[in-house]
């Protein structure tokens, strides 16, 4: 069958909410930009604290990498948290590692308190060794976890190969306080939430001039403004035009994903039957869960809106063989692609450029958790004035230099890895 290009979960989030363009001048307390899982939990804590909240979003809520990724509900970040606490010293660093690993929670909390339809799995997820050195890896995350009471588990042997329905891998680090979600259908119940609270939401209205009036700020677009004492930055990877320094302050990579048909058969309910999401410890990952339908889901870091059709099929071909040779011929349905805000030492940044206006970018692939966690911080810091309520403090917007070169060379390191995967030169 042919592999369309299409998002899984726009198509399993149907009850996706649409909202008119901003036509006009209105006047709120704060303006949220972008409608994704950072500016929508910053709305919905703004509201809940009394803030009159309009957010605007270039195209529909959830259409950046909030509504295209794997929908990992992780906590922490890619680093371990020693190395966390080494880069911003330990009083920043164990704070930013005690709100991240109590992420997962947050986001739960949200779901449940607004009875959010999303598909959500609370098993936790599995970070899989590909080889020694990744065991390696994972049993020191596990020590370093531990410390600091995570509930984490090296699984090896018999129960690692069943936990991950594979013999190729000889760990997996279970994460009790993780799980997985359909990430549109999370993102879409934050937007009705927020409007439910009485914020007004506005879509296809980006942001084309972001200027200071007085004691308040004017966010314009093509067709209206929004005048705010406080304006929330979330557009993140997404950004657009050239109102704000943002954009020049991260690189943008990319992560696809190929999903199969249902998969129903006997063979097929092997592969992850906890109902974990997984990805492995290779430098280009490689990302494994199961949807409610019974799908499998593969994914890597790379631009798979630059390459074929016929060489995405064979690369998640060459994955799925490899990790699960038992299943029949696998009929692979869509594929998808996100953008990912980069920064070189894979740490988000906080920024304040101005009383009154906050931005954050560099998630490096961790936004559902992080999104929701500093949209918080930022309702929090917003409302109080505490900058204790931030995991990290505010830095000066420093602009990357060759933003596109470094684009570039991942893009390309990328597809030659796994260019080497269709050949089965690498695995």
């Amino acid at each position: 069958m042919p592999l369309r290009e299409e998002c899984l979960w726009e198509k399993l989030t149907p009850q996706r909410p649409e909202n008119t363009a901003l036509t006009g001048e209105i006047t709120v307390d704060v303006c949220v930009i972008g409608a994704g899982f950072t500016g929508l939990s910053a709305a919905v804590h703004l509201l809940e604290q009394g803030k009159r909240v309009a957010v605007l979003e270039a195209h529909r809520a959830g259409h950046g990498g909030s509504g295209r990724n794997v929908g990992l509900v992780n906590a922490g970040l890619w680093i371990p948290p020693d190395d966390i606490e080494a880069g911003f010293g330990e009083a920043v660093g164990s704070q930013l590692n005690r709100m991240l690993g109590a992420a997962p929670a947050l986001v739960f909390s949200l779901i449940d308190k607004y009875n959010i339809d999303c598909q959500l799995r609370r098993e936790g997820t599995l970070h899989m060794a590909h080889n020694a050195r990744g065991e390696a890896d994972l049993r020191s995350r596990e020590e370093q976890w531990k410390r600091r009471g995570a509930p984490v588990e090296l699984l090896t042997g018999q129960a690692c190969a069943e936990a991950t329905g594979t013999s190729k891998i000889a760990a997996a680090l279970l994460d009790r306080r993780a799980g997985t979600l359909n990430p549109m259908a999370y993102t879409s119940g934050l937007a009705k939430a927020a409007t439910d609270l009485g914020g007004q939401l506005f879509d296809h209205s980006p942001v084309t001039r972001l200027e200071r009036q007085d004691q308040r700020w004017s966010v314009q677009t093509a067709q209206g403004s929004v005048l705010a004492e406080q304006v929330v930055i979330a557009s993140n990877a997404y950004t657009e035009g050239d109102w704000t320094e943002l954009r020049r302050n991260f690189f943008p990579g990319y992560y696809y994903q190929v999903a199969s048909t249902p998969l129903t058969d006997e063979a097929a309910r092997r592969i992850l039957p906890g109902g974990q999401g997984s990805w492995d410890t290779r430098q280009v990952l490689s990302s494994i869960r199961r949807d409610k339908d019974g799908r499998l889901l593969l994914g890597s870091l790379g631009n798979g809106n630059r390459k074929p059709t016929w060489f995405l099929k064979a690369w998640a071909d060459r994955v799925q063989q490899h990790y699960f040779p038992y299943l029949k011929s696998v009929e692979w349905e869509c594929t998808w692609t996100g953008c990912i805000a980069f920064t070189p030492d894979h740490l988000m940044r906080l920024f304040e450029p101005a009383p009154g206006l906050v931005a954050v970018t560099g998630y490096n692939g961790r936004g559902v958790t992080t999104g929701t966690v500093v949209g918080k911080a930022f309702a929090d810091y917003l409302c109080h004035g505490n900058a204790q309520a931030l995991p990290i403090p505010f830095a000066p917007m420093q602009p990357l230099a060759g933003v596109g070169l470094r684009s570039c060379l991942y893009e390309a390191g990328f597809s030659l890895y796994h260019a080497g995967q269709c050949l089965r030169i690498v695995i």
